[in-house]
């Protein structure tokens, strides 16, 4: 829901200011390109209560990681962004929400050599729960969007999931989990890229309706275990009829609630 009208935004962008979690969330970010919606409040309600310490992967504007910081689930929140507007925008969204002592951003690229995540504050072994809405579409595939952070958050460089694993694999504790919300189309190539580094993999496809295809998928793994993969049951985010939420997902969404699975 949108609060105000856009105000000047650099590069002739604007921005607006819009309510998550039933209000008790305020998250601005670019009216064109990326924007945060439905996955990135999933993703940031679906950590282990009692949380330490968090590590979001490409935050964008830092509203999954708001998500799990407002809903208590976690103590801070570390956001790894490398575009240098979208970082300011996560920095504001910090500050106005009033968790300035609990978050932090990091302007990095994921895809540069460990040695330069480092230098950026990047901790190796260290973070209980890591989260990532990768890039979807390899290259060559799909519609370029015109919007840099919008073409970033959609495309990525062949093999560049792999990287992101790897990364988070190398700044995940032993014990860490790591969590993704991905279109259900990527299941493989997510897999391919978890498993060799995470054990433990549990699967929850998430369905428009009850009884239509899954259309995204949220994967959880756990650093060091040697458990085996777990495919739950599907969970529909409606009713059959109508646009409204099913009574465990309207719960998150109105910031009552945190994702049980």
């Amino acid at each position: 829901m949108s609060l105000d009208q856009p105000n000047p935004f650099v590069k002739h962008q604007t921005i607006t200011r819009d309510a998550f979690l039933g209000g008790r969330l305020i998250v601005s970010q670019p009216s064109h390109g990326f924007r945060a919606g439905l996955d990135s409040v999933l993703l940031g309600a679906a950590i282990a209560r009692n949380t330490n310490n968090l590590l979001d992967l490409g935050a964008g504007v830092g509203t999954a990681s708001l998500v799990s910081l407002t809903l208590g689930l976690t103590g801070t929140a570390t956001m790894v962004e490398r575009h240098e507007e979208t970082g300011a925008l996560a920095r504001r969204n910090i500050a106005e929400n009033g968790l300035a002592c609990r978050a932090n951003v990091l302007a990095l690229d994921i895809l540069e050599k460990p040695a330069l995540r480092r230098e950026a504050g990047l901790i190796d072994n260290h973070y209980d729960a890591i989260i990532a809405n990768p890039p979807f579409f390899g290259a060559g595939q799909g519609t370029l969007a015109p919007e840099d952070s919008r073409a970033d958050a959609r495309h990525m460089p062949v093999d560049a999931l792999d990287t992101w694993l790897r990364c988070a694999a190398g700044a995940a504790k032993a014990g860490g989990e790591i969590i993704c919300i991905y279109p259900s189309a990527g299941l493989g190539a997510l897999l391919a890229a978890i498993t060799p580094r995470f054990g433990a993999v549990t699967i929850l496809p998430l369905t428009p309706r009850p009884d239509q295809p899954s259309n995204r998928i949220l994967v959880r793994a756990i650093k060091g275990s040697r458990a085996p993969l777990t495919l739950l049951a599907s969970r529909p985010l409606h009713g059959e009829d109508g646009r409204a939420f099913s009574p465990a997902f309207d719960a998150i969404f109105r910031g009552t609630g945190a994702l049980d699975w």
